[in-house]
């Protein structure tokens, strides 16, 4: 903004200022004269110092357009929200930061923040209306520097530690580092200004001819002091906060980036909850560091200070004010080691229940139909009660460590007036005044110490967790060796390949890979369940380590994955996955994969919002939309894991047709199936078994020599056999032409849209309250939950008592203390002390009293608070789950429980001590001088006004921090989740995008939160300087001998605090609403309409063996997911025989899964009754219901833990009946091969078993069970012919008394049924026995039987 000549020249000004004004300090304390006009020339020329050199550095020129940049965005703003690409830089032209352009005077009064104060007064802000943040804050400003500073650190060896990472935060914020420690520096100079002219002060009062000269300086000299320490500390807090948001974007983004790199062995030796804590909780702690990153060299400087204003005026004695202090900083370092084990015990114990809390949330549709939800509640406030342990462990140290600080002040005094007495030093008002004024300027930094230790441990903890997190190992790069397009002929090839999922294991996943796949071949892969099909696929994909050999691919790559990853957010973005809208070719991939009838009926068509991991969307639509992603992305070598189970056989054939052979034809395509009839289109067939490629080559010629694949092959037509009866071959023109006709009539029976789907989008912007915070609705539920609010009153007493005592003890100070050497002490020097130190000793009494019960009550309401808010999430129906992104749900069970437990109940205790505190302060002043009420009063209402206006815009800026936290650890989760895709596409960079925009939208209403924070305490700071000054000038101007000098100067002493104070009072309100909507927003989660009771009500018996028979009867069954949406189940009527075993049939979205939600109650009807064994499913308990029915889902399910509490997650059977059920369905032996049998490890969400595995695992759970009646919904849908066959003969023996029903794509899986049903749009279309079904040729049934056997005849 200036030249740099004239820059230096205001530094210089500036030195030499403060020069003349330290040497006329010096000359007037050894001579008492110093003319009154160089006192006014000195500090002005000083303030004026200040303000040149702060506008010659920091200031920058101001365009005369900069109210128009300032205001219009707030005004006029886009009412688009680009959130998909991840440009965070699309609005960063219309919505520019207010900081960037704001001119000196501006930046030094915190007016920038005007304009988003006015919107805030005049509406509720959204989003949209908050400006962006500074370029330097932003993400795009922050990472780059924050990577090249740690990568400096670190150096060659690449390891990451606490220390290192530290380091390089500090070296990123280096400027904000620099000036923050200037005006820290500034401010405890100017802080001890009024303690060392206490004295002076004093004795001007107690002057018989006083100068008003001199009186006026002194009061000139009190308020200039106080103005440059009120200046220095609102910057400086503003800035160390400025530098924090810099660091949790820098650190966000960090993890975030580590976490799209991490190898499959660091992914499973930490957990996705695991990482999401350290992502939302450690992140944010080590952000707050830039609060106490001063606090190692301050303290001794604070120290040093008041030891020159003490020696000043009590001489030697001073030397035992040190000593005492150093005491209590000895004392100190065994409990911070203390509370360093309780934090480092709470946040492992955090994220142990974190990451079982997450899995829960995964899966909670599986808990809800198997009824486990209240064990796994239970096993979820388990945990909870050993981090409870270590929490409370951690807050009475920390109450004890309260006690200990709040009384050293105390302590640090008695310990010096003995000493005074012991060494004959008189104690004058004057010094003694002087000496309690400094003691309560350095109680602030003793005050804080006890939270400065606490956090600097948090923070310690938390790098160090980052920091290992940091230090997991990556994704090797050397695993695939990738050539440019075109280069080659060869598109994949594998020499001797050796790969492992666990480097340490005997036994690789793979062994001796040799096959190469020409530029446009299709190869199939295929083998039974669990022999490295799909970690083949992993291989190519380079995402498993190798041992050894080589693997070489040529162009880019597409992935279909066997379980589906669909990213929260529209159909549309999810197809094209970051890639531009080509129309043509998009509807050309929509039409391939069958997906415009789903859009057509579809509410928003394809701008309908997807639930969190496609949960409003039925299996097969989410596999087809997986699928028309990698068509869309156009790769040159395609890889498809198993797609076609989730879909029925018209549609697997239709998709295997239109994109397989025809829309890839070009295309070099490797697919996984366990449809054999999809094999002889393949140019080479690779049959996987125990790892290896046991046969390769065409379907002819390894039909002929091959016995794996003969043994596949003979299963598939064993199960064909059933349907030799019907003629369905190729050359049958008349039947060709039939499925034409049937298929013409099916197209109006196609797949319906999931009726989840509500007509507005299913997953809405987060709730979030508005307006005021009600007391009566959040603050008076929160402190009377404990005890009722017992607790509360005796905390307020305590702290009065405390007060009272302080203010009586300071008072006895004043009043017994040497006026004049001319006039005799009112009391002894022995009892002037003694009186003392029983005030101090009660006081500290109080003290202690204080903080066990603000403890005691805090950790009771956190405890409540968990279990309410758990109780309510764990009890309500599915339609909750499938609406709200578990990132909302995960937010409030971590970050804002983490608040509840440790910070909200001091920031509530705060509130009331500062209020009590600035009290006692104007009762000290009014007693001196009841006439400084007038300045008082009009003062009180200015600060409340500018509170009120404040607080309007503050409230929603802190709600709105809230509601943009969670999208940051959803996209977080979702990413760690799709990893593996978003590598295969290349899309990390566009990723890494996104994450940017979410971490700066998330930085925006924090910053200026912050900036909102500093304007209004500027504000109160001025106003609370003119009440001292005034204060001031009326003890200076009335006559001698009114007023006594001793208690006039005890008035000044107190009023040296009243703005920090009357500050602390506003703030700590301020605060205290933006923290106490953590609460409310828990309380929110209090509140969610349950499901209906679990248990039966007593007035109705339910027998011990019901249902005993397992005769279902449905009467009239209509049901809607909700009361604005159409029925799905329109009138159905049908009857399921006890024990007899009915395949339900239909397309996708014909009501087949909804009938089963019906069953479980999963929803109820809304019109209709299902009754078991003539007993009303409506009217009974819905655990009662559920634990009675065994069911496996169509997604398997695995929990972390072990084989054993997998299939028996309620302990109830032996390790035989365990190996029978493992047995049964054909896992046996592979148990029997792993090293710790049924404790063998299950990763999370059984990562390390393989789908097909998982489906078993769930099929044993059933068996274990043995329930009446048993609903298998797709459930061979992932295992071979062979396992299929073998499954269906376990479960005809297992359940051959049991009502069986069986929802199947496989035609052959319900071949063999006494009964098939088969739906449409919600209603019975077809019920019989399904060999009356296929004598009628014209039946639906027979239809899709003849597609399917054509299918299989290809």
């Amino acid at each position: 903004m200036f030249p740099v000549l004239l820059r230096v020249w205001f530094a210089i000004f500036l030195i030499i200022s403060v020069y003349s004004l330290v040497l006329h300090l010096l000359s007037f304390k050894k001579h008492a004269i110093v003319d009154s006009n160089l006192w006014v020339f000195d500090f002005g020329s000083v303030l004026v110092g200040l303000l040149l050199s702060y506008a010659g550095f920091y200031g920058k020129r101001r365009n005369k357009d900069d109210d128009f940049v300032h205001q219009e965005p707030l005004i006029h703003r886009s009412s688009n929200n680009n959130i998909g690409t991840g440009n965070s830089t699309s609005s960063s032209s219309k919505n520019a930061s207010l900081f960037t352009n704001a001119g000196f005077f501006s930046i030094f009064t915190f007016s920038w923040i005007c304009p988003l104060l006015s919107l805030g007064y005049r509406k509720t802000l959204d989003l949209d209306d908050i400006p962006m943040v500074d370029e330097k804050d932003s993400i795009n400003g922050v990472l780059p520097i924050f990577k090249t500073k740690l990568q400096s650190q670190i150096g060659a060896n690449g390891r990451v530690t606490s220390v290192k990472l530290a380091k390089a935060l500090v070296f990123t914020c280096w400027g904000q580092v620099v000036l923050t420690g200037i005006y820290a520096l500034v401010y405890n100079i100017s802080a001890y200004v009024g303690p060392y002219l206490m004295d002076y002060f004093v004795q001007y009062l107690n002057g018989t001819q006083r100068s008003s000269k001199k009186g006026y300086l002194l009061v000139l000299t009190f308020i200039v002091g106080k103005i440059i320490e009120c200046l220095s500390m609102r910057h400086w807090s503003f800035r160390v906060d400025q530098a924090g948001v810099r660091a949790r974007a820098a650190l966000v983004g960090t993890i975030y980036q580590k976490g799209l790199t991490l190898s499959s062995r660091s992914r499973q030796s930490h957990t996705s909850g695991e990482m999401i804590n350290i992502m939302s909780v450690d992140a944010n702690l080590v952000s707050l560091f830039s609060l106490y990153m001063h606090e190692f060299w301050l303290v001794p400087i604070q120290i040093a200070l008041a030891l020159i204003v003490l020696y000043s005026c009590i001489g030697l004695a001073s030397v035992s004010t040190l000593a005492a202090t150093i005491v209590i900083m000895l004392v100190n370092l065994p409990v911070s080691h203390v509370q360093e084990k309780f934090q480092e015990k709470m946040m492992e114990a955090k994220d142990v229940r974190m990451k079982a809390m997450s899995e829960v949330l995964r899966n909670m549709r599986i808990l809800k139909f198997q009824g486990w939800e209240m064990k796994f509640l239970q096993k979820i406030i388990n945990q909870r009660k050993n981090e409870a342990s270590w929490i409370k462990k951690f807050v009475y140290t920390n109450a004890g460590v309260t006690f200990l600080f709040w009384g050293t002040p105390t302590f640090v005094a008695v310990v010096t007036f003995g000493t005074c007495i012991l060494l004959g030093i008189p104690l004058s008002s004057g010094k003694v005044l002087s000496a309690l004024a400094t003691f309560r300027v350095l109680q602030e930094p003793i005050y804080c110490l006890p939270d400065t230790i606490s956090m600097i441990i948090q923070i310690k903890v938390s790098l160090n967790r980052i920091s290992s997190f940091l230090c997991l190992e990556d994704l090797p790069d050397n695993v695939v060796h990738r050539v440019p397009k075109g280069s080659s002929d060869v598109a994949v090839e594998v020499q001797s390949g050796t790969f492992s999922w666990d480097l340490g294991s005997e036994e690789p996943t793979l062994i001796d890979l040799n096959f190469r796949v020409m530029q446009g071949m299709k190869v199939a892969v295929c083998g039974i369940v669990g022999s490295g099909k799909s970690s083949l696929l992993s291989c190519i994909l380079g995402e498993m380590p190798k041992l050894s050999g080589g693997m070489k691919l040529c162009g880019s790559t597409a992935y279909v994955s066997q379980s589906p990853w669909i990213q929260s957010g529209k159909i549309q973005d999810n197809i094209l996955f970051g890639k531009e809208m080509h129309r043509d070719r998009y509807d050309k991939v929509l039409e391939a994969c069958s997906l415009k009838k789903d859009l057509e009926i579809l509410p928003h068509g394809d701008q309908t919002m997807i639930g969190e991991r496609g949960i409003n969307l039925s299996g097969g639509q989410r596999q087809r939309i997986q699928i028309a992603r990698a068509l869309y992305h156009d790769a040159d070598i395609f890889l498809f894991d198993d797609p076609f189970s989730a879909v029925d056989a018209h549609t697997g054939s239709h998709l295997f047709k239109e994109c397989l052979l025809r829309l890839l034809a070009s295309k070099t395509v490797i697919y996984v199936t366990h449809q054999v009839e999809f094999l002889p289109a393949a140019d080479l067939i690779l049959v996987m078994k125990e790892g290896k490629v046991a046969q390769a080559g065409k379907y002819k010629e390894i039909l002929e020599f091959g016995k794996e694949f003969m043994e596949l092959v003979s299963a598939h037509k064993d199960a064909l056999s059933a349907l030799d009866s019907i003629s369905c071959t190729e050359d049958d023109s008349s039947s060709n032409q039939e499925i034409k006709n049937k298929k013409t009539q099916n197209d109006t029976l196609t797949e319906e849209a999931n009726p989840n789907i509500p007509k507005g989008q299913l997953v809405t912007e987060e709730e979030r309250e508005k307006g005021k915070v009600g007391f009566w609705v959040i603050y008076w539920k929160y402190i009377t939950l404990a005890y009722k609010g017992a607790l509360v009153p005796l905390v307020l007493l305590a702290q009065i008592c405390f007060q009272v005592l302080q203010i009586a003890s300071n008072y006895w100070m004043a009043w017994a203390a040497l006026v004049s050497e001319d006039v005799a002490p009112p009391v002894s020097s022995m009892m002037l002390i003694y009186v003392f130190v029983a005030l101090a000793l009660g006081s500290s009494l109080f003290i202690l009293a204080r903080a066990l019960l603000l403890v005691t009550a805090g950790y009771k309401t956190a405890t409540i608070l968990f279990d309410k808010m758990h109780l309510s999430i764990f009890c309500a129906p599915m339609s909750f789950f499938d609406s709200t992104p578990s990132g909302r749900i995960l937010n409030r069970a971590s970050t804002d429980q983490s608040e509840v437990d440790t910070s909200i109940p001091y920031q509530i205790g705060t509130y009331a001590f500062t209020m009590i505190q600035l009290l006692g302060i104007i009762a000290v002043m009014s007693q001196v001088a009841w006439q400084v009420f007038v300045v008082f009063v009009p003062m009180i209402a200015l600060c409340l006004w500018y509170q009120r206006y404040y607080i309007e815009t503050a409230r929603e800026l802190a709600r709105l921090v809230g509601v943009c936290k969670a999208p940051i650890i959803q996209h977080f989760a979702e990413s760690l989740t799709g990893s593996t895709m978003i590598r295969c596409f290349g899309k990390e960079s566009g990723f890494k995008g996104r994450n940017g925009k979410l971490i700066d939208d998330y930085s925006r209403p924090k910053f200026y939160n912050v900036g909102a924070m500093e304007w209004l305490c500027f504000r109160l700071d001025m106003i609370s300087s003119l009440t001292f000054a005034f204060s001031l000038v009326f003890v200076v101007t009335i006559p001698a001998g009114v007023i006594a000098p001793g208690l006039a100067g005890l008035a000044v002493t107190y009023g040296l605090n009243l703005n920090m104070l009357q500050t602390w009072v506003v703030c700590n309100l301020c605060n205290l609403e933006n923290e106490i909507i953590s609460v409310e927003r828990i309380l929110q989660y209090t509140n969610i309409p349950s499901e209906p009771p679990l248990s039966t009500p007593k007035d109705l018996s339910l027998d011990q063996s019901w249902p005993a028979q397992g005769d279902i009867m449905i009467e009239n069954l209509q049901v809607r997911y909700a009361p604005q949406l159409p029925f799905v189940l329109r009138g159905l009527t049908c009857t399921f025989p006890g024990g007899m075993k009915t395949g339900i049939v239909g397309r996708t979205g014909s009501g087949k899964s909804t009938l089963i939600q019906a069953l479980f109650r999963i929803v109820d009807p809304t019109v209709g009754h299902i009754l078991i064994d003539d007993v009303d499913i409506c009217t009974i308990g819905l655990y009662d219901l559920r634990s009675r029915l065994s069911i496996i889902p169509q997604d398997p399910t695995m929990f972390e833990g072990t084989i054993r509490n997998n299939l028996d997650p309620l302990g109830e059977y032996t390790d035989a009946q365990i190996w029978e059920a493992l047995d049964c369905c054909q896992l046996g032996d592979e148990v029997r091969k792993k090293e710790l049998k049924l404790d063998s490890p299950v990763a999370e969400s059984g990562e390390n078993w393989s789908v097909g595995q998982r489906q078993l695992v769930c099929l044993g759970r059933v068996i274990l069970k043995k329930s009446k009646i048993l609903v298998l919904d797709e459930a061979t849908a992932s295992v071979d012919s062979a396992t299929d066959s073998l499954i269906q003969k376990t479960l005809r023996q297992q359940f051959s008394n049991s009502t069986v029903i069986t929802i199947a794509h496989r035609i052959t899986s319900v071949l063999d049924s006494d009964m098939v049903l088969l739906l449409d749009n919600g209603v019975v279309v077809e019920h019989d026995k399904p060999t009356l079904l296929l004598e009628d040729e014209s039946s639906l049934f027979s239809q899709l039987v003849l597609e399917y056997t054509m299918r299989s005849a290809m």
